[in-house]
């Protein structure tokens, strides 16, 4: 029988089941890449164990679609970024930094996935089990709120090989103070999950069999609030990094009003005077 004719009620749940499926999806963007998509979270895996999880410049592009593909749809809310094996991820792969274009193709390839972080409209989670190193640390440092387990360390050590990590320093001193960020640079050193923790470069610190349920509990937190809020609040929130601190306060008044005059802000203050839980648009 042609999908026509069947009755309406068929047709929904026909509709409601491809979502679902699709929902559920794996993306086959990169060989090494795992993406699925469920209840509106979206989870990247990287999945190159044999280069210890390498940002080569396929990697990168693979995880820059990842990241923007349809990221702006009502039902994504947050986008999880996390690795198998003991490495999150060792930074880019040296092999294919043999000349001068090859080099500036793929930072500026790289360059493009974390602005592409920063621009989404929903929080990019960076849960790491392991080791995040140049480039690696750059990404975790780059996403919205990072998530590591005890046995995670974290560094910088570029100049050791003769590449000193500039570009990964970007988002590290916008993370940790200047000394700490120094230090890592200069010297190479990592830090533990703790010193992590204690300057700044993670959110939250787990036990090494608890990562999953710590960023179960942050989701389900994010899932709880307005998407155009959490939208406009992150908006918002790398914007005022850049602005000396009375242009930020200007424009945070005028963002706050807008936000209070949008349905969900209106709705949000009705609800916590009416002491019911918010019905979002």
């Amino acid at each position: 029988m042609s999908i026509r004719v069947l009755p309406v009620v068929l047709k929904s749940h026909l509709k409601w089941s491809v979502l679902k499926l699709s929902q559920r999806k794996c993306s086959s963007m990169h060989p090494n890449l795992e993406i699925t998509q469920e209840n509106g979270i979206r989870r990247i895996v990287l999945n190159d164990t044999k280069t210890r999880n390498s940002l080569s410049k396929n990697m990168v592009l693979a995880l820059k679609e990842a990241v923007t593909k349809d990221n702006t749809n009502k039902n994504l809310r947050c986008i999880i970024i996390t690795a198998k094996g003991p490495v999150f991820s060792a930074g880019h792969n040296l092999k294919e930094l043999h000349s001068d274009i090859s080099c500036r193709s793929v930072f500026q390839d790289c360059n493009e996935l974390m602005m592409a972080i920063v621009q989404t409209p929903v929080p990019v989670i960076a849960a790491v089990d392991g080791l995040a190193a140049a480039a690696g640390c750059q990404l975790i440092a780059q996403c919205d709120i990072t998530v590591c387990t005890k046995r995670s360390t974290f560094s910088t050590p570029g100049a050791a090989f003769g590449i000193f990590c500039s570009t990964p320093g970007i988002p590290l001193m916008r993370s940790v103070g200047r000394k700490t960020a120094a230090y890592m640079l200069f010297t190479g050193h990592p830090l533990t999950a703790q010193e992590a923790y204690n300057a700044g470069l993670v959110s939250r610190i787990t036990e090494n069999d608890e990562l999953e349920k710590e960023v179960n509990c942050i989701t389900s937190a994010i899932l709880e609030k307005s998407h155009a809020v959490i939208s406009l609040g992150k908006k918002f929130f790398y914007e005022q990094v850049e602005m000396d601190l009375k242009a930020a306060y200007e424009k945070g008044g005028k963002v706050m009003a807008d936000n209070l005059a949008h349905k969900d802000g209106a709705e949000g203050v009705k609800s916590f005077t009416e002491k019911r839980k918010p019905i979002w648009s």
